[in-house]
């Protein structure tokens, strides 16, 4: 420690927006702060962000802050999107107001960060002198660190050198000169019109054209106020619990691909005459479907044709790599009608790549001498600022390590390894999917309101757990894999900086829900976090969104319907209202033919339905017996997962409608289980199927009926089973498993559901009896190979696991697949879940492994 050396509660780095709330926010907790800065002046992004034309892409009605309602008539903005000089007017304007400067300290840089586990401290090293502090609050932005340029030669010119990313204080002029800009992001499409107007000839090398829309600038329509002038305070809380931060946005229920080409064109002409972030999609599709988001790539495609005089020009100009709003889309003042001037050049990086900077000038196939080059080259986004900085935190690790592979977090707030340290916007929140200035503040108060009760508690120390951690960068890629997002090669994966992680790294969930997850996280005592104190550790581990977001939506969907209980129902009710909602799903894929017959069941005749692949037989064979806890289903009622189980398999799929309970009770069902094979094996010729290749599948009591059919022809010495595939088994009738406490409820089967199957089918003291049971059968040894699915959020979870180890430990060959975030019913919700294809597609894989190389390719 030096004589330099400050002692404070929170170090803070960057006084943009975030650093000076959360500076704030500090001090009327009483809490001592320090913010580190190095630019001369608050800000931020908006202090180094000083390229001509830059300006705000939100309203700045909704780009300012909440937390000062005298803001709300001390300040008012000239324009709907105010530039660059008038929002860093009203950063300074807030610092002077409330006196942030003095605890400011401009010109210092940060050169490193360690946590000491013994002091339960960071040292903050500075260009200054050090500082120790309890908390560590990284408020360094988003969008700080310009991309160093990736092009051959960039050091070489001796002309003027531009970043848009840290453009000089002073005005620079181009008056006259022959100007080179490279990029077409948005600080790029926002500079050129500007550049082009002063410079004696522009020149703009693109290498991936951008979707742009008119910004329309001027003042805030009238009727865009209403509300806002109605109740300020309303419309700031509605901009909080809002998708994207911006209040009172539409969220639209229609498929673009289901009203009328004229209809569409009227909605994106709307669309491009509001020129507003939060309207671009007025459809719900565009941002998860490609053929609807290309109704829109087209319609924005056919604008630029419409600007652009030369055709070949227009054509560059029109995004083709990507999908519209999969890169952050960008808001222009006569971008596009800038290259109808006459000093305007287009160059095509696609077709005619930069060979070299040269001191003069740039090459490409060509020689081109310039005077000044400006790279627009964009951000080393989200985690540039942050891993820029030699953090190290328990253990020794280095944050930029743990980060090697990408940012991991939890919440986008906290990192495992790295107690009391907090970043602001960071990757895995909504950051800039959003609005940033809700953001900002819901992090700052969330941060805030953590430091506060560790001081109210007497604790030390706070990080994630790894569990919590791991699935919570899990739930974030699952939501971006559900969308288009992922499919572009955007700053938003860190494509655009070379040997940077390919992930996702913002939250694409959603500000309103994002917000209600962490209110949550709070609720039930900083869920999933260890908190250290005096008295020791306090680990409240846990997942907060386990469940897979599609999986989610659709509970979501049949929780608001509130429908009864099927539990509740007699078994003529329960059955007409699973046939009813069977009619409502989708097909599944085609197969080459569906053949429906009757076979010799135990006792008397038994429905099947029959799935031959397209391909040439005679094909392996598969009997499946459906779900509906031995009470309810049919042959039919699992058509789409037989269809898609045919397809992947490339094998006939005989479905069985065995007998049900409560007309036929145990052990109906098993014995109709063995009969069935014991006929698809003799009637093999007949079916075109080869009986030397049979496997049994099944699903929830289905799979009962598979596990027990595949123990009882053992027992009976045939017929030969070669493999079977069981989702969601039930093989046991202990209920005191923790699966059935679990997901008792909220997840379509539920464990009242399930004593009412049970009651319905076998009497208690039958239910031990491997028949029943199939787990509790005394020899497991010598079965078939075994593929067995669990759910996770299921009442059988426990229990299918535990076949699957009871017949591992017998010597049975066992593929035991965990569906992480799945439940009960999702993996059969074919084609209207995606996450869950996956599980389906292992399902297959398994069945064609047991048939081996004898399958028809």
């Amino acid at each position: 420690m030096t004589e330099s050396t400050t002692n404070v509660d929170v170090v803070i780095v960057g006084a943009g927006f975030a650093g000076m709330y959360q500076l704030k926010r500090m001090r009327d907790a009483g809490f001592s702060a320090i913010v580190i800065e190095a630019g001369d002046g608050v800000g931020g992004t908006w202090y180094w962000n000083r390229y001509p034309g830059a300006r705000c892409d939100i309203l700045t009605v909704d780009y300012s802050y909440s937390w000062d309602p005298e803001l709300e008539t001390e300040w008012t903005w000239s324009e709907r999107y105010a530039t660059q000089p008038e929002i860093l007017e009203y950063a300074n304007f807030v610092a002077d107001k409330h006196d942030l400067r003095r605890d400011i300290r401009f010109d210092t840089r940060v050169e490193s960060a360690s946590w000491d586990d013994g002091a339960n401290r960071w040292t903050v090293s500075t260009s200054a002198g050090d500082i120790i502090a309890k908390h560590y609050v990284m408020a360094t932005g988003c969008l700080s660190v310009p991309k160093v340029p990736d092009v051959p030669g960039a050091g070489r010119f001796q002309g003027e050198v531009y970043m848009t990313g840290s453009w000089p204080h002073e005005d620079v002029d181009f008056t006259g000169k022959r100007v080179a800009v490279i990029g077409t992001g948005s600080s790029g499409i926002q500079s050129i019109p500007i550049i082009a107007e002063q410079a004696a000839q522009l020149t703009v090398f693109q290498r991936t054209p951008n979707f742009s829309i008119p910004a329309h600038h001027g003042p805030i329509a009238e009727d865009r106020l209403v509300e806002y002038r109605k109740d300020p305070a309303a419309y700031r809380a509605e901009a909080k619990v809002s998708r994207i931060g911006v209040p009172f946005v539409p969220i639209s229920e229609i498929s673009a691909l289901e009203v009328s080409h004229d209809e569409r064109i009227a909605a994106y002409e709307e669309t491009w005459e509001r020129g507003e972030l939060g309207h671009l999609s007025p459809y719900s599709d565009l941002g998860i479907n490609a053929e609807a988001n290309d109704t829109m790539r087209q319609f924005i495609h056919g604008k630029i044709r419409d600007i652009v005089d030369d055709p070949t020009v227009a054509e560059t100009l029109c995004p083709t790599n990507h999908y519209f709003a999969t890169k952050r889309p960008c808001l222009d003042t006569g971008y596009y009608e800038t290259y109808n001037r006459d000093n305007v050049r287009l160059i095509n990086l696609q077709s005619d790549p930069i060979a070299t900077i040269t001191e003069t000038g740039i090459d490409t196939s060509e020689s081109m001498e310039f005077d000044a080059i400006v790279f627009a080259t964009g951000f080393d986004a989200m985690t540039g600022a942050i891993v820029g900085v030699d953090i190290t935190g328990r253990g020794g690790e280095s944050l930029r390590d743990a980060w090697a592979e990408g940012p991991m977090t939890y919440l986008g707030l906290m990192t495992v390894g790295f107690p009391n340290l907090y970043i602001i916007t960071g990757p895995g929140s909504p950051s800039v999917l959003s609005n940033m200035m809700v953001s900002i503040e819901q992090h700052v108060d969330w941060i805030s309101d953590l430091i506060e009760h560790m001081r109210s508690e007497g604790l030390d120390s706070i990080e994630p757990t790894q569990l919590a951690q791991e699935r919570w960068v899990q739930h974030s890629n699952d939501i971006a894999n559900l969308t288009l997002l992922p499919t572009a090669n955007s700053w938003y994966m860190g494509a655009n900086v070379p040997g940077k992680p390919s992930v996702f790294l913002p939250y694409p969930g959603g500000v309103g829900a994002y917000r209600a997850i962490c209110d949550e996280v709070v609720a039930n005592g900083y869920f999933g976090f260890a908190l250290s104190g005096a008295d020791g550790t306090s680990t409240n581990d846990g997942v907060i969104r386990g469940v897979k977001p599609d999986v989610a939506t659709l509970l979501a969907a049949i929780a608001e319907l509130e429908l009864p209980a099927i539990e509740t129902m007699s078994v003529a009710d329960a059955r007409a209202f699973m046939q009813a909602s069977a009619e409502l799903r989708p097909p599944g894929p085609d197969v080459g033919e569906i053949v429906d017959g009757m076979l010799q069941g135990a006792d008397g005749d038994l429905a099947y339905r029959l799935y031959r692949p397209t391909s040439d037989g005679p094909h392996p064979v598969a009997v499946y017996f459906h779900g509906g806890g031995w009470v309810l289903g049919s042959q039919e009622s699992d058509d789409p997962m037989c269809r898609d189980l045919c397809v992947r398999s490339n094998a006939v799929i005989v479905s069985v409608n065995y007998r049900h309970a409560p007309e036929a009770r145990f052990p109906a069902a098993a014995d109709d289980g063995l009969a069935a094979v014991q006929w698809v094996a003799a009637n093999a010729d007949e079916l075109g199927v080869r009986a030397d290749l049979l496997a049994v599948a099944g699903w929830s009591a289905g799979a009962n009926v598979a596990a027990v059919t595949s123990q009882q022809a053992k027992l009976a010495g045939g017929p030969a089973i070669i493999g079977q595939v069981l989702l969601n088994p039930a093989t046991d009738c202990d209920f005191s498993r923790p699966s059935y406490t679990e997901n008792a409820d909220g997840y379509v089967l539920t464990t009242a559901l399930m004593h009412w199957f049970w009651d319905h089918y076998c009497d208690v003291d039958q239910r031990s009896d491997p028949k029943a049971s199939p787990l509790r059968a005394p020899d497991l040894s010598g079965l078939p190979r075994a593929m067995i699915v669990t759910c996770e959020f299921d009442p059988l979870r426990d229990e299918g696991d535990a076949y699957a180890r009871a017949l591992a430990a017998a010597g049975v060959p066992v593929e035991h697949l965990q569906a992480q975030g799945q439940t009960h019913t999702s993996t059969g919700a074919v084609d209207v879940l995606i996450t869950p294809t996956a599980t389906r597609e292992a399902m297959g894989n398994a069945l064609r492994g047991m048939f081996g190389a004898n399958v028809h390719a």
